[in-house]
């Protein structure tokens, strides 16, 4: 199964959505992270990195701008927010079908759809975003 997750500049939420998935090691999951106005080539976000090393996950990262190769690779796609989940099937409407933004997966709802952006925040935020995220994967995985 291939997954995608989709945030903004692909160096905050999705990388690190990727890192922690990618901590699991499922085997039959592969995973990757993009970004729907990305710079190609941009590290992840320093605090980003520094809450995954703190939870003992080492991820290289490398921003990516989406690209319609990433669609057609994916089972699913996963956004952080209702707003990316509208740019990926405004652009890409082939994938309507799998594209969900990560809360709505996980809890069936259409409230309050957004992870929290952590983008230019302190440490906390970030570390708040993390858990954020570990709770929504860890749901996601029994989902899937």
């Amino acid at each position: 199964m291939n997954i995608l997750f989709i945030c903004t500049g692909n160096t905050c939420r999705s990388p690190m959505a990727e890192a922690i998935l990618k901590n699991k090691k499922m085997d039959d999951i592969k995973v990757r992270s993009a970004g729907i106005f990305a710079s190609n080539g941009s590290n992840a976000a320093e605090n980003a990195i520094k809450v995954l090393q703190e939870n003992n996950i080492h991820h290289q990262h490398s921003s990516k701008m989406l690209t319609k190769e990433d669609i057609q690779w994916a089972d699913y796609i996963f956004t952080m927010t209702e707003g990316h989940k509208e740019t990926v099937i405004y652009q890409h409407p082939q994938a309507a079908d799998k594209t969900f933004t990560l809360k709505e997966f996980v809890y069936d709802s259409k409230v309050d759809m957004d992870v929290n952006d952590p983008y230019g925040g302190s440490l906390d935020i970030y570390r708040k975003t993390y858990m954020e995220l570990e709770e929504l994967i860890k749901e996601m995985m029994k989902k899937l």
